[in-house]
């Protein structure tokens, strides 16, 4: 397995040219005789070729804060149908457009109700269709569960049928119970994911390239389905220090969620963040840190109440996933408290739940914790009314948005 700092040293000469960014620029990864020869040798490059490398600004600063949301596409109800939950969520996009979010994220699970989407790129596709600004994301393509030859295909599919919008959310994957049945060890996940990554890397910036690693091998092959972004924004999600390594490796941006934790758990995460990329020597900005909270804005304690057990019995169930501790009752998956499971109380004044005034006083201490680029809100959590999550999504964008980026104004 290749380590944190650590590079393979029987890749082939194809993997070897990969691209990766460095200080903000994309630059060729070199091999070992251009490194002995020095940046005289290297200056040889052809025009074509260095024209690939670009740069590619990723500002940080100065910008209207990015606002989001995030479906997991769960089903609490299991009498709900599949096709209300999707078409919920192609309206919540829909909606999300007019109002001005810039990205609508959607996850990935298989085998129970904790998600009904197996597949984010085919939301992507679709929503795509009825849409006009936003951007699509993925939160995220499991890797390890896909064939990467085809997903490489999948992906630049995407981002041709939504004219340049797919922001690529990737991860290695959590839940045994997903892993078992695709038959992959996910024991192997972080190294799987690392080569996905290699892979996806050459696929993306070659017109032919081949691989051979320790879990995935292949003879020269093209990809002709080509994204239209290029380079494709690409975003690691996880809460390890090999994920935010991984990513500041791979000159990715970062994903996090703080699932029912506070100030206090952002906060920990983005030093993880910090020192994740100072030891790959890694500028932070480019993390372009991206954070998941769960949102509700009303100016009912009952009904945030109801929102923070909802928050809660989501959390449940992805913790029994993790732990591979699930209890089914037929096809519906039972949640069951979580180690040091926080009180319900607790778990309300952690969240942005509250009025419009309590959201974004919440809010501000979160961005100031965290530093974020782009904040995503989950507003449809458990068995939360369609309707009330349209009404926070109104209210974030229309009253809260305003109040927080007065609050951190210069």
């Amino acid at each position: 397995m290749r380590g944190a700092s650590s590079r393979r040293t029987n890749r082939s000469d194809d993997e070897r040219g990969a691209i990766r960014h460095v200080d903000g620029r994309l630059q060729p990864r070199l091999d070992d005789a251009e490194r002995r020869a020095g940046p005289a040798a290297r200056r040889r490059r052809g025009p074509a070729e260095v024209a690939a490398y670009r740069s590619v600004p990723l500002s940080t600063g100065g910008q209207p804060m990015e606002f989001g949301i995030f479906n997991l596409m769960g089903s609490r109800e299991a009498s709900k149908p599949t096709a209300q939950v999707f078409g919920e969520v192609a309206e919540q996009t829909k909606v999300a457009d007019e109002l001005g979010y810039t990205i609508a994220w959607f996850a990935e699970h298989h085998f129970s109700n904790y998600c009904l989407c197996a597949s984010p790129l085919m939301m992507v596709a679709h929503c795509a269709s009825i849409t006009r600004r936003i951007r699509l994301g993925t939160a995220v393509v499991v890797l390890p569960l896909y064939n990467p030859a085809r997903l490489a295909a999948e992906i630049a599919t995407a981002d041709a049928l939504s004219n340049g919008r797919l922001m690529l959310g990737i991860g290695a994957g959590y839940q045994p119970y997903e892993f078992e049945r695709f038959g992959t060890d996910i024991a192997q996940n972080l190294e799987m994911t690392e080569e996905f990554c290699d892979i996806l890397d050459l696929a993306f910036s070659r017109d032919f390239f081949n691989y051979q690693g320790k879990h995935y091998r292949m003879p020269d092959t093209h990809i002709p389905a080509r994204p239209v972004q290029n380079p494709l924004p690409i975003y690691v999600a996880g809460h390890t220090q090999a994920m935010f390594r991984s990513a500041a490796r791979h000159g990715y941006r970062v994903l996090s969620s703080g699932r029912v934790g506070g100030v206090k758990l952002l906060a920990e995460q983005y030093a993880d963040i910090v020192a994740a990329f100072a030891a790959e020597n890694a500028p932070l900005s480019r993390a372009h840190i991206t954070i998941n909270r769960f949102a509700h804005i009303t100016d009912s304690r009952e009904e945030g109440m109801r929102f923070a057990e909802n928050a809660r019995y989501q959390t449940r169930l992805a913790s029994s996933l993790r732990r591979r501790q699930e209890v089914m009752q037929g096809t519906v998956l039972v949640d069951v408290p979580f180690p040091d499971e926080p009180p319900l109380d607790t778990i309300y004044d952690n969240l942005l739940i509250g009025d419009v005034d309590t959201v974004a006083q919440k809010l501000v201490a979160e961005v100031h914790a965290t530093k974020p680029v782009h904040v995503c809100f989950s507003f449809k959590v458990g068995n939360t009314p369609h309707k009330a999550a349209m009404r926070s999504m109104e209210l974030m964008i229309g009253e809260v948005k305003p109040k927080v980026e007065r609050a951190l104004a210069p």
